[in-house]
């Protein structure tokens, strides 16, 4: 009788382990793996340094209202002689003071364009007064970045050499945000490489302005070899295409 029992009590210890063990393996095997890779999206360049020719534009108007569907209507002379219009805008100090910047697919044909009697009574017809500034540039840095500020700092100046003006300058580029500024585009002269443009976006006004009579911004100049006082011009853009 103490055998029987005993066998009994044996066959159904060895008969838990077994399912306990199965059990176990079966729970292993079935769980899945839910560890996913993570990819990080590659950063999007929006930095341009192909060299772009543009032609900047600077002139007085009677009336905008009047002056831009004018601007408008000659946009079929601009297409034929490769301009493209990329930004209009006008100035904070005076808004009849407008500065308009096209692509130029053609330099010699932009330069065309400008002496062509045609642009003259456009200009005429739209209320132009004055004298037109028309100056072209190759420009060789271009952030293309979406930002909210549509206020822009734009300064025409000389140096002594392009070359160490650029690596004076993008050295020092992380000084803008710190002053309220975000450098948008540079370029030279193409007949000049001595004259150069640069066009900032003004984030913070009095940072900005603060900055533009501060001895650092005077000592940054004159370590990058710039020539004289800058011409500057704040403007805001009022349309962009």
């Amino acid at each position: 009788m103490l055998i029987a029992i005993a066998m009994v009590v044996f066959l159904i210890s060895c008969g838990g382990s077994g399912s306990g063990e199965k059990s176990a393996t079966d729970t292993s095997a079935a769980s899945p793996d839910t560890s996913a890779a993570t990819t990080t999206p590659a950063p999007v360049n929006t930095i341009v340094t192909t060299p772009q020719n543009m032609v900047i534009i600077r002139h007085k108007v009677a009336d905008y209202d009047k002056w831009k569907p004018a601007y408008d209507a000659h946009d079929s002379a601009r297409l034929a002689d490769g301009l493209h219009s990329f930004v209009i805008g006008r100035d904070v100090s005076d808004p009849n003071m407008i500065t308009v910047a096209l692509k130029a697919d053609d330099l010699a044909k932009a330069k065309a364009f400008a002496k062509d009697p045609g642009l003259k009574k456009a200009m005429q017809k739209g209320g132009v007064t004055g004298v037109p500034s028309i100056k072209f540039y190759t420009m060789v840095f271009m952030d293309t970045s979406t930002i909210d500020s549509k206020l822009r700092n734009a300064s025409v100046f000389k140096v002594k050499d392009w070359d160490a003006w650029k690596k004076s300058f993008d050295s020092t580029r992380a000084l803008n945000s710190d002053n309220g500024l975000k450098a948008r585009a540079y370029g030279y002269d193409p007949d000049d490489h001595h004259n150069v443009i640069l066009v900032g976006a003004i984030l913070d006004t009095a940072k900005a302005n603060a900055y533009f009579k501060s001895d650092i911004l005077k000592k940054r100049r004159a370590a990058a070899g710039v020539v004289g006082t800058p011409e500057r011009f704040i403007y805001q853009i009022v349309q962009k295409y």
